[in-house]
Order: C-alpha cells, then structure tokens, then sequence
C-alpha cells in the first residue's frame, strides 16, 4: 500500500502537449515501454506505449503532434489502497508492465513497475510462437574482415556466447525450438560447433552448393509443411517482443512483414532550397528527418517463396518488389533504433558489445 508521492516516479511522465517524438525519445532514455500522460495537477490523463506510438507511425502520422491525440485515455491502474495480489493478477492477466498508483483524486502517487512488484523474480511470460526460425548464415561476412577469415560471422562472439547462440536464445524465450539455418561459408565449422547443442534446439540446415544471395535459398523451404517463416540475418538481434511481430502479421493478413527500425537522422549543416536558376528560396539549420530502416528481420509466407527463382541468385529486396508487382500484401513493424543490434561492422560490433555492458 502507498501513500505518499514518490519523486522518483516523474521520468514515467509526459504532459498533454508532449510531442510523440519526445515520447519516443523518453522511452529510449529510461528503457520503459508505457509513459503517464498528466495535467499540470499530476492527474492521470492517459498512458501511451509503445504499441501506440508504433500505430501511429503506421498510420502516417506527423511525430509533433502531441501525445494527447495518441493516448489510451482509459488506462489501468489501482488506488492507493491497493493490494498487492490484485496487481499481481492485473499484470499477469494483461500482460503489462506499470501500473499507476492513484489517490482519490486521481493524481498519480507512484508506479508499480514488474520488478518491484513480483521481487521473487518471476519474469514476464512471454506468449508461444509457433512458427519456425530460418537464419541466413552463409554469408562470407566481408565487412568484419579479418575476423571472418578465421571464424563464420554467425560464431563471433558476443560476451560468452555467439551472435548465432544469442538469436536462437532470443527465439528460444517464446518456445521456439525449430531452427533452419541457410549456410554456405565455413558450413562445416559451424554444423560442428552447434552440434551439442541439439538436445535444446531442432536444427536442419539449408546448404547452398554456390551462392543464391539473401533470398534464393529460402526455396527449399517450399518442402517443409509450414505456412510461414520467421527470417532475420545473422548479424542483427532485436530486442522487442516477438510474439507481436507475429500477431501484427497475422491481424493484417500480410504475406511479408519486414522488422523496420524508427531512425531519426540529423543533418549538420544547413540546408538550402534554391529556386530555378539558383535563387536561394531558403536555408533550414540543421533539419532532422525521420526514417524506417530494413533491420534484416522479416516474417514470410509461402506465396512470398513461390516467387523465388529455382537455383539462382535472389536477394531480399528484389524478392520483395516481386511481391509487391503481384499483389501480394507486404507490410512493416516498427521498432525503436535502441531495439535494433547490428554487428554487420567493427564499429558496430564494439557498439553492440557496450550496448549490451559486456565490456
């Protein structure tokens, strides 16, 4: 029970006229997934998540407008009065991980967060995928070159584990235990590297006899009896729930969804937009703009596989204008930048060894 108001509680908060940006951009600082929409009084307005913001960004919404447009004006929350086991069984039930704690005057007091509630350290279950996970190892891995000549890009490691281990332990959460991977370059270390790992984990491998690019060997999963393939690149993890990319997927009856990345990128310098002839119209400092970017992870249908050439070279971008040229529903899901980890470059290699404090 609480009764008293908690200073510490104010990073959970935006006020009405917050833009969506600065939502997101709060909710990359604190690494929460649910802010606490309030008036100048505290009071509780409304919560937006990021579920919201990513429907917003679907919907080809401007990120300036304020989070009061966005908002779930009807959150959950419990008074300050509340028992534990009734928060408990809310975010069990719910699925959600912050509730606002309120006085009888609706103003929030605190905020009840999944750690500090289940202290037992109970995790967050997370909901069963049922398709399987193909992951495209056969790349040469140029960009990391001279690790590469040693090692497969899917070996290097990350910490104690490698990229390949620590994909297949993301997927692994959600019960996923049916992998194919798509090898080529130094297959044979890594069969023989995964081979004690077989009792956890239903690996078949996809071997190429040359090279078909990031696409064509995806045919041979035209044997297999499933509808649909979760695929990502072995070089990237993504830290979001995955069981939504799924349900996104299914909800909107798409044959392709790609995994975007929300980017906001900053110009440097000011920018000039000249008329005809060369007459300066005018010059904006420094713009931003945003962007969604192609992460490397996709969820794909066997109408999106039937499109594939028999035995030759085929890349992701070309396989998925095809798509599009015949109809096919291709959509996206978008996650923040902060849930996107890239290893395909040193630079990004060393990044992503700080980002996940194994230094």
């Amino acid at each position: 029970m609480k009764n008293s108001y908690n200073k510490n509680i104010e990073k959970y908060f935006l006020t009405l006229d917050a833009s969506v940006k600065q939502a997101i951009r709060k909710m990359k600082k604190i690494g929460e997934k649910v802010l606490f929409v309030i008036d100048d009084k505290n009071t509780l307005i409304g919560a937006i998540s990021d579920g919201d913001i990513r429907k917003w960004i679907l919907s080809d919404q401007s990120l300036n407008d304020p989070v009061d447009r966005i908002c779930n004006k009807n959150p959950k929350y419990v008074h300050e009065d509340y028992e534990l086991k009734t928060v408990k069984n809310l975010m069990l039930d719910l699925r959600i991980e912050s509730v606002p704690v309120l006085n009888f005057e609706n103003v929030i007091i605190d905020v009840l967060v999944w750690d500090k509630v289940f202290r037992d350290g109970i995790v967050k279950p997370k909901k069963k995928i049922s398709i399987p996970v193909v992951i495209m190892a056969g790349g040469k891995g140029i960009r990391l070159d001279p690790f590469t000549r040693i090692l497969p890009k899917p070996l290097i490691p990350i910490g104690e584990r490698t990229i390949l281990e620590i994909i297949m332990d993301s997927f692994y959460e959600y019960q996923v235990s049916a992998f194919y991977l798509s090898v080529y370059h130094k297959a044979n270390l890594i069969k023989a590297y995964l081979e004690e790992m077989t009792d956890r984990y239903n690996i078949q491998y996809i071997e190429e006899d040359k090279p078909l690019g990031t696409a064509g060997s995806l045919k041979f999963l035209l044997k297999t009896p499933h509808k649909q393939f979760f695929v990502t690149n072995c070089d990237i993890i993504i830290e979001t729930d995955h069981a939504e990319i799924v349900a996104h997927h299914d909800e909107n009856r798409y044959d392709l969804t790609l995994v975007v990345s929300h980017m906001n990128y900053q110009i440097p310098y000011g920018v000039c937009t000249i008329l005809n002839g060369g007459v300066l119209k005018n010059i904006t400092e420094k713009p931003t703009y945003d962007f969604l970017v192609n992460t490397g992870m996709y969820i794909i249908g066997r109408k999106v596989l039937d499109l594939i050439p028999d035995d030759l070279n085929c890349d992701i971008p070309e396989l998925i204008k095809t798509a599009q040229k015949k109809g096919l529903r291709v959509g996206v899901f978008p996650v923040d930048d902060k849930s996107w980890i890239d290893i395909g470059q040193w630079k990004e290699y060393h990044a992503a060894i700080e980002k996940m404090n194994l230094l």
